[in-house]
């Protein structure tokens, strides 16, 4: 298990947008030069299941379709990353959710077009870190 990771990692998902227009390299030159490293890295599509899947804790909000319609677009970039304080130091690398709220030089302030299209998932807790990268990685894949 990944569990002795606790704290240390978070899952980062490059957004079907960012993929589409080409900023997976200087999202993960942003990323690594951050402090990061690349621990497990696959270039995927999820199925609309799989987006409702992942996305299950929002199945109530008025977003939910769209954002699986949109997760299940085009090809992600699924990416575990470890740091000191992982999760904390990664939310601040990529900004608000709303990219009109993101500070400059932020990921989503400077890649993101909209709510929806905000071009990089982060994990938003510890223990969500742990899920996450289970989910797109099995404990095979995760090399660490």
């Amino acid at each position: 298990m990944i569990d002795h990771m606790f704290g240390k990692i978070t899952l980062s998902i490059i957004k079907p947008d960012a993929v589409q227009k080409g900023y997976v390299s200087p999202i993960l030159y942003k990323i690594v030069h951050a402090g990061f490293h690349i621990i497990a890295i696959k270039i995927t599509e999820l199925s609309k299941k799989s987006a409702t899947k992942f996305y299950a804790e929002h199945k109530k909000k008025l977003f939910f379709e769209s954002l699986v319609k949109f997760m299940s677009s085009g090809p992600i970039v699924s990416v575990i990353l470890k740091k000191e304080n992982a999760v904390k130091d990664f939310r601040i690398l990529i900004g608000e959710t709303n990219p009109v709220h993101a500070k400059k030089g932020t990921i989503r302030n400077l890649y993101a077009t909209s709510l929806e299209k905000n071009a990089i998932h982060g994990s938003d807790s510890n223990q969500n870190a742990i899920k996450e990268c289970l989910f797109y990685f099995s404990n095979r894949e995760i090399f660490f």
